[in-house]
């Protein structure tokens, strides 16, 4: 899920960038994403002795991560020490919810499914990225659509998941998914560039939840077309 309606038209059409913009603040930008991916990644290695149990509870997880999107992080903000804790536990808690599904990999020995699709959404990432840093031209505009774009796939999962059970479905949203973080991606990335965010911890939040959700599509994908069956 994207961590809010993001839609910074009015700072991204300044045409300087500010100086919270600066070198140092992506530096520190990327510092606390690499940061937050160990701190998933420890998430998952912790919880996969426990992943039957996470699967069993695997909702009331999902609210927890709903709560702390919409709620959490916008209640920390103005203290950066709780900030960077509700980060962590976050992503730590983002992490331990994916055990189940690293652990049917593992399981069935299929584990090299989730190192090919780390690696190829980080190749896809690192390239959006420097796409959106070098690209002229202004996604600012795309907040609102794309916003609007995630409820639909957000609805569209739920619903199959709930009513239909759709194979096919479950491809076209995983696909529909991994594209529409894709943009976020460059959408994300250029605001960074353009000053839009108060603090390197809310560019890494909204880094974070792109990469997840195109990691989680990327290897749902590769999960489907590379199986047996």
């Amino acid at each position: 899920m994207a961590l809010y309606d993001r839609d910074y038209t009015s700072s991204a059409q300044a045409g300087y960038i500010q100086e919270s913009a600066s070198v140092g603040f992506m530096k520190q930008t990327y510092q606390l994403l690499a940061a937050s991916m160990l701190s998933a990644a420890a998430g998952t290695y912790v919880a996969l002795p426990f992943a039957p149990l996470i699967a069993q509870y695997h909702w009331f997880i999902f609210g927890f991560i709903m709560l702390t999107i919409m709620f959490g992080f916008s209640a920390v903000k103005h203290n950066r020490a709780l900030s960077l804790i509700t980060l962590f536990v976050f992503t730590f808690v983002m992490g331990a919810w994916l055990a189940p599904i690293i652990s049917m990999f593992i399981n069935t020995g299929r584990a090299n499914v989730v190192g090919n699709a780390f690696l190829s959404t980080a190749v896809l990432f690192g390239a959006l990225s420097l796409f959106a840093i070098n690209s002229k031209k202004d996604f600012s505009s795309w907040g609102k659509p794309l916003f609007i774009t995630m409820i639909v796939l957000l609805m569209m999962s739920l619903v199959n998941y709930f009513i239909f059970n759709s194979p096919i479905m479950a491809i076209v949203v995983s696909a529909g998914v991994l594209l529409l973080f894709s943009i976020y991606t460059i959408y994300d990335t250029q605001n960074i560039a353009n000053g839009a965010y108060d603090s390197p911890i809310d560019a890494a939040i909204s880094l974070f939840i792109d990469f997840f959700n195109m990691f989680t599509s990327m290897l749902q994908l590769l999960g489907i077309f590379g199986g047996d069956d």
